[in-house]
């Protein structure tokens, strides 16, 4: 294997600058779903929360089908589903053949999709485990619901959610590869391509995994660190 570690380079004949080139894409990819997730995420959470029964009965809906069904899955579900219901539209306005959604576009919902159903739960646990004294404290300085949102109830839900987003983030990590079933040439993409046409998967999947690794490694420091920074000045048990 070592004997073809150039492939890996930047020079000739090297997929070095392809492969982190893909890696870039998965990493665009799953900060974006990841940062729709959280909105989807937010809603849900909220929905579970309310005291009506319709947002509660939604929510708890939603959770389950994305937490439930199998993630590759859901990714075949929205780009086909997705592209037939934009073939048929096509079609109205008079257009020929099969219309496909794009795949960036795609895997980004898709990754939203799933990952706000887990967020949903990490927040709503977050917010229960606020002490209900803060909220009382909020109510006795007059604050306005606004006020009490930024300056008491968002700062320690993420302050708890944290650590749990941390989780739900290597999830997406991971799920970003299987975006490569609809055609998307990000990292898992691109290592098939590399180990295809060199004959050598070994190094090629080791190279991708060590990259996999990297991306994890350097993102669960900015976790770590976020987690630290949002516990600052509190008191340890």
């Amino acid at each position: 294997m070592f004997e073809k570690i150039h492939l890996l380079g930047f020079g000739a004949g090297g997929w070095g600058a392809a492969l982190l080139g893909a890696a870039a894409i998965t990493l665009i990819l799953s900060a974006l779903g990841f940062a729709l997730g959280a909105v989807f995420g937010g809603l849900a959470a909220a929905g579970r929360l309310s005291s009506a029964r319709i947002p509660r009965v939604l929510a708890k809906a939603y959770g389950t089908i994305f937490r439930g069904v199998p993630d590759l899955l859901t990714i075949y579900l929205f780009y086909y589903g997705g592209s037939v219901a934009l073939t048929s539209l096509a079609r109205l306005f008079g257009a020929q053949g099969f219309v496909g959604l794009p795949t960036f576009a795609t895997g980004v919902v898709t990754i939203g999709f799933i990952s706000g159903a887990y967020q949903s739960e990490v927040y709503r646990g977050a917010y229960l485990a606020i002490d209900k004294g803060q909220f009382d404290a909020a109510k006795a300085l007059a604050l306005t619901r606004l006020q009490m949102l930024r300056l008491v109830i968002v700062p320690q839900l993420l302050r708890h959610a944290i650590p749990g987003l941390g989780n739900v983030w290597q999830l997406v990590l991971k799920d970003s590869a299987l975006i490569s079933v609809i055609g998307l040439v990000e990292l898992m993409r691109q290592t098939q391509i590399g180990a295809g046409s060199t004959r050598e998967p070994f190094l090629f999947y080791f190279a991708a995994a060590a990259l996999y690794f990297v991306i994890a490694g350097v993102t669960d420091l900015f976790f770590s660190r976020a987690e630290a920074n949002a516990s600052r000045g509190l008191a340890h048990r």
